[in-house]
């Protein structure tokens, strides 16, 4: 179980420059299964990742201020933490869990 004062951090796989955004699929990366992040953002001086965090928090259903990037700037590879509140930690895994974030 997880603590709900606990971040969550959730691997993310972003694909710049897509026709419309998206979120949802899986991508095997780095830091194992992923979600993909499909943003029409190029990726170019953090636009990307930017747009990719709100994406991500739009999805999960949390306001962006609680998303914020650990790791991977440079990278289609990140990981986000989201820290969202006790009450809502229930909706954020359900959506996590069945890929369906979006």
């Amino acid at each position: 179980m997880i603590a709900p004062d606990t971040p969550l951090t959730v691997a993310v796989r972003v694909k710049p420059g897509a026709a419309r955004a998206r979120v949802g699929g899986r991508f095997d990366g780095p830091y194992g299964p992923a979600l993909v992040v499909a943003v029409h953002a190029p990726a170019v001086d953090g636009r990307a990742t930017e747009a990719a965090r709100r994406a991500l928090a739009d999805a999960l259903g949390v306001r962006p201020a609680v998303v914020s990037l650990r790791s991977g700037a440079a990278s289609r590879d990140k990981l986000f933490l989201v820290e969202c509140p006790a009450e809502g930690l229930p909706e954020v895994l359900r959506r996590l869990r069945d890929g369906s974030a979006g």
